[in-house]
């Protein structure tokens, strides 16, 4: 299971940093079920503050499906590794936590200095065919 798990760890960490599209929606289907979801559990400090202000609680930040994923992914590379400045990296080997559930760290490096500038840590749920069902993302989480 541990060599599965790191073959997903690091196709999962590429994805993020994929400049074509359609490989990049490729990707993505081949990762996640059809039904699949990612969570993002610790949304930015900004919308924490903005969902205080209005005295609701702090949303989790949810994409659910291909479409969604592929929006999500997309938007992730154009704000951070498109620009050329930061690259996603796997930050050490996977935890196999369940049977079918692995837990994913990894880093944004700065690629002119390659400091770690960022990080977290993605716990997937696999389905039956060994595509992630569930993401929960936690940013921060080193």
């Amino acid at each position: 299971m541990l060599h599965m798990s790191k073959e997903l760890a690091d196709r999962y960490v590429a994805l993020w940093n994929e400049p074509d599209p359609a490989t990049r929606s490729a990707l993505i289907r081949e990762l996640w079920a059809p039904d699949g979801n990612q969570v993002l559990v610790d949304p930015p400090e900004e919308i924490r503050a903005a969902a205080a202000a209005i005295a609701f609680p702090v949303p989790p930040l949810e994409v659910h499906g291909y479409d969604a994923l592929e929006a999500r992914v997309t938007r992730a590379y154009e704000m951070f590794v498109e620009p050329g400045e930061h690259v996603f990296e796997a930050a050490g080997e996977p935890s196999v936590l369940l049977s079918n559930v692995i837990a994913i760290r990894w880093s944004m490096v700065s690629t002119a200095t390659r400091e770690v500038v960022g990080g977290g840590l993605d716990v997937v749920a696999l389905d039956g065919e060994g595509r992630i069902r569930t993401d929960h993302q936690f940013i921060g989480a080193s």
